[in-house]
């Protein structure tokens, strides 16, 4: 299956012309390589990163979606690997050695 279809069956993109348009930016990845084609495609048990806006998603893909039906139906057909769903990078508080957090 194309990866832009795949995106938008998987409902992490709401149309499959913005699911394109996250392969064009050249930061998707499949099992840590860099996707440069929305043609290319997919399998099971293949490991996307997926960066949406200010998240990245690392999933596993159990299973092909054969339509984009409900949400339910698509998180059965893959599996998130990273713990807490997303990781939001810029919302991280880092604190200092002496326990103080940075501004």
């Amino acid at each position: 299956m194309r990866v832009d279809r795949l995106l938008y069956f998987l409902r992490f993109a709401r149309s499959r012309s913005l699911a394109a348009g996250i392969v064009d930016s050249g930061q998707l990845r499949r099992n840590g390589e860099r996707i440069s084609r929305s043609s290319q495609p997919m399998g099971p048990g293949d490991v996307l990163t997926i960066p949406l806006g200010r998240q990245v998603r690392l999933v596993e893909l159990l299973a092909l979606p054969t339509r984009r039906g409900p949400p339910e139906e698509a998180r059965s057909c893959y599996r998130m690997l990273d713990p807490h769903g997303h990781i939001d990078l810029a919302a991280e508080k880092t604190q200092s050695p002496r326990g103080h957090a940075d501004p």
